[in-house]
């Protein structure tokens, strides 16, 4: 037989996307004649079987919405084997035969976890942080990134009023994605992420220089995992007179929140159809993801264990066009 229940989770932190991913499949499962269960926050809720069915009317006017109507939850105690067997004693008795699981690294692990112990598991990726190996880019990263450049276009305007600079603090504690994009979207003068050590002489040399070119501003994008950090940077340039009256943005939990960008959207609907669609072939054990401009699958136990590096030649670009 078949199978007849998926059951679909948002874990990890929550990503512009996750909306229209819940909503694309339980949509595509519905057309495939099979039972969509929604399991609320996360591999907690799996784990203490909090899930209800869901029908094309319970996930209408969502793909709209930021954030997961079924909510999300860091649930660390979910890597104790005692709890993944709890999961799966769940997981039979409300009838489910397989899984879909959107999230980020974190989630992937999850999944592995649950593969393991024989449940047909399917994963997405969804972090903004965009550090989900297997993926070019996960859902949520590209609303993100349009958040970030709305935000740093706006602190333009009045750091050129004060001929100020501003250093603006993007996510992005392990994984410099967000603030290597933005940086090169935004014309920033330096881009700092956790991937390379850049000492604050070369800020200072770079924000000084663009004071002595006549530029009434400058901008320095700082991922949160940076060193040194957004506050401290700012206190040891001041220390070097680096020209600029010198301003901190941290832009904090704004980047995860918003309506979904029409590329996220597009994404999630992709990532959600595919996923269904592979289970239902008898596929398990991957997680479906953007490679080139085509979705594919990646072992999840892969995925689980390596993490996604950011290209650095975009640091390089980043570099040459902030002059």
């Amino acid at each position: 037989m078949g199978i007849q229940t998926i059951a679909v989770l948002t874990a990890g932190g929550d990503a512009p996307g996750m909306n229209p991913c819940v909503r694309a499949v339980v949509r595509t499962a519905l057309a495939h004649g099979q039972r969509a269960v929604g399991v609320k926050r996360a591999y907690e809720g799996l784990a203490r079987g909090v899930m209800s069915e869901l029908g094309a009317r319970d996930v209408g006017g969502i793909i709209q919405r930021g954030g997961t109507i079924l909510q999300t939850a860091r649930f660390a105690d979910f890597a104790k084997p005692e709890v993944q067997q709890e999961a799966l004693r769940q997981l039979n008795a409300q009838g489910v035969d397989a899984l879909v699981a959107i999230g980020g690294d974190g989630t992937m692990r999850g999944a592995a976890a649950l593969q393991r112990l024989g449940v047909p598991v399917v994963g997405i990726p969804a972090s903004i942080d965009n550090d989900v190996y297997g993926t070019d880019i996960s859902i949520g990263v590209d609303t993100a990134l349009n958040t970030i450049i709305e935000a740093i276009d706006k602190l333009r305007d009045t750091a050129s009023s004060h001929q100020r600079a501003f250093i603006v603090e993007t996510m992005g504690r392990d994984c410099g994605h967000l603030a290597l994009m933005s940086g090169i979207i935004s014309g920033a003068e330096m881009t700092l992420i956790p991937e390379l050590e850049v000492g604050a002489e070369e800020v200072a040399a770079a924000v000084r220089g663009a004071y002595e070119r006549g530029k009434t501003h400058a901008i320095v994008v700082v991922a949160e995992g940076a060193k040194p950090g957004a506050n401290a940077l700012k206190e040891q340039l001041e220390r070097m007179h680096a020209g600029f009256d010198l301003r901190v943005t941290i832009l904090g939990h704004v980047q995860r929140g918003g309506s979904p960008s029409a590329w996220d959207r597009l994404l999630a609907a992709r990532f959600g159809v595919t996923a269904v669609e592979r289970l239902a072939k008898g596929e398990r054990g991957v997680m479906v993801g953007l490679q080139a401009t085509k979705v594919a699958g990646t072992p999840l136990a892969e995925v689980s264990t390596r993490k996604r590096e950011p290209d650095l030649e975009y640091y390089r670009m980043a570099r040459m066009l902030a002059k």
